[in-house]
């Protein structure tokens, strides 16, 4: 084994100490750096969020105004471009509602004129019939009177001979 001098050990250690002390401090400035560059930046990013966050708010302000502003902006055309239009729909409403009772009347009317029409067709033909029988009959009865007179007067001159 080799035994190392310990006044040369002790003289590395301080080398090495200082080294690593000059080095960690060193190290620590960088992050101390670093980290303030970190913290700017964040503080950066975080103040133009705000900046656009604030921008956003403005904006839908804006919009928000405007909408209302729309809104009344219509409203004043509606009541303009037709001032009895409640009027207007209300009697619009009472014709499809008489429309909607018309449909089956209508459907009635014209089944009650079909019926009629055959009711009348039936009756005019049964007329006809009718009339056609009295002419018959007055036939039958002018015949029958001939026939009687004809043979009254046979037996009137029966009688006188």
């Amino acid at each position: 084994m080799q035994k190392t001098d310990p006044a040369l050990t002790q003289s590395q250690q301080m080398v090495s100490v200082s080294f690593s002390s000059q080095m960690s401090r060193e190290d620590e400035e960088m992050a101390r750096s670093a980290l303030s560059a970190f913290r700017a930046k964040e503080d950066e990013i975080e103040k133009r969020k705000m900046e656009v966050r604030e921008r956003v708010k403005t904006q839908l302000g804006r919009v928000e105004e405007e909408t209302r502003r729309l809104a009344n902006i219509r409203e004043e055309l509606e009541s303009m471009a037709d001032p009895m239009r409640k009027e207007v729909s209300w009697v619009r409403k009472k014709i499809d509602s008489v429309n909607k009772e018309l449909k089956p009347l209508g459907a009635t009317v014209q089944k009650k004129e079909r019926e009629y029409k055959e009711a009348l067709d039936t009756f005019n033909e049964k007329n006809r019939e009718k009339v056609q029988l009295l002419t018959k009959l007055m036939e039958l009865v002018g015949e029958s009177e001939k026939l009687r007179l004809k043979k009254l007067e046979e037996l009137s001159m029966n009688i006188t001979e």
